[in-house]
């Protein structure tokens, strides 16, 4: 067999996906799926000429000098959302949308008078709408008629996750690369969204923003704890485990436990709140098919990624999350088609 040859391609690519899904159930049926595709993405990745990581870089090692000695109850989730909620200046239009929300006097043309009244966050929601993702018929071209075809509830997630967004753009590079931490975040929204929209009585525009902040509380993990979040990073890539198992084991808590706090104290809706939460333990939450979207949303994000240099193994589906969903392993194939022909278009929009 050629070393070039599609067959090669194609064994090099099964070898190097096993990595990724080493603590995951290979007997259910999605999480199958998903290991056909990131197979099949990954050989083709190598056929246009991408370069997988060397062992040494994917599995972080000679990097003992970046080594920090946090030990975990140190500090806990509250104190560090606490932190973070007294500290985050949170853009004025994020609280005027709050305040319009929790009125009952308040009408859809006083959440579009404000939302546009900010620029940025005009200009960055109009790209959303009118983007293919939505759908829509018809170009919008005001908040107001954003608001007519979407939602006010939709449109108002949408531009208090966008404020989110703003208020971690200042964690140092050398540390994260919040691009990236983003574009991850973008595409669970987008693949969340797709998911629920092909199951019938769910409202699919609102899981896009719970996708969008389902890892929020790992930034804060890195502006306040920044030496132990590198350690957190390199103990998951040098032990080949989900990430979010990195932390428990390092920090005591995970950013789940974080971003339930911070999103709390914020007053984010209560369902979004939930999903947020309990997107590594679906059974736990309240509304558990919300949360499992989510989950199985941030899984196909991390199966995707593999083929582009990403580092970080899937956190798995937790046992009965899939049997909960009524969707089918060929579901997963239509919405992986749908989101590549969205996602370039969202990053520009958004990032």
């Amino acid at each position: 067999m050629k070393p070039d040859s599609p067959e090669a391609m194609m064994a090099l690519s099964e070898e190097y996906v096993r990595n990724f899904f080493m603590y995951v159930d290979h007997d259910n049926d999605a999480i199958a799926e998903l290991f056909r595709l990131s197979v099949f993405r990954t050989s083709a990745a190598l056929r246009q000429g991408w370069q997988m990581p060397s062992e040494d870089k994917r599995l972080a090692r000679n990097t003992e000098y970046l080594r920090d000695t946090f030990t975990p109850g140190m500090v806990d989730p509250k104190t560090l959302a606490d932190s973070e909620t007294q500290l985050a200046s949170f853009p004025d239009v994020y609280f005027r949308i709050k305040e319009v929300l929790d009125s009952p006097t308040s009408s859809a043309d006083d959440v579009a008078r404000i939302v546009s009244s900010d620029m940025e966050l005009t200009a960055k929601l109009l790209k959303l709408v009118n983007s293919p993702f939505y759908g829509l018929l018809e170009t919008v071209e005001d908040v107001a008629h954003a608001i007519a075809l979407v939602g006010v509830t939709e449109v108002s997630n949408l531009a208090l996750g966008m404020s989110a967004m703003k208020v971690f753009k200042d964690i140092p590079p050398e540390l994260m690369d919040v691009e990236t931490f983003w574009k991850h975040s973008v595409s669970c929204g987008v693949f969340a969204k797709l998911l629920a929209s092909r199951i019938n009585g769910l409202k699919a525009d609102r899981f896009f923003t719970a996708g969008l902040l389902h890892d929020v509380g790992r930034l804060v993990i890195f502006k306040k704890l920044p030496y132990a979040s590198v350690q957190t990073l390199l103990y998951a890539r040098e032990n080949m485990l989900p990430l979010v198992d990195a932390e428990r084991d390092l920090l005591g808590f995970d950013h789940t436990d974080v971003g339930n706090s911070l999103l709390s104290e914020w007053k984010f809706p209560s369902g979004l709140v939930d999903a947020v939460t309990w997107h590594h333990a679906p059974s736990s939450a309240q509304d558990p098919l919300a949360a499992t979207i989510i989950q199985l949303a941030d899984n196909l994000a991390n199966a995707m990624e593999i083929s582009n240099g990403g580092m970080y193994v899937l956190p798995g589906l937790q046992q009965g999350a899939w049997e909960r969903l009524p969707l089918k392993p060929a579901d997963l194939v239509t919405v992986t088609g749908l989101f590549d022909s969205h996602i370039d278009d969202l990053f520009a929009s958004l990032l």
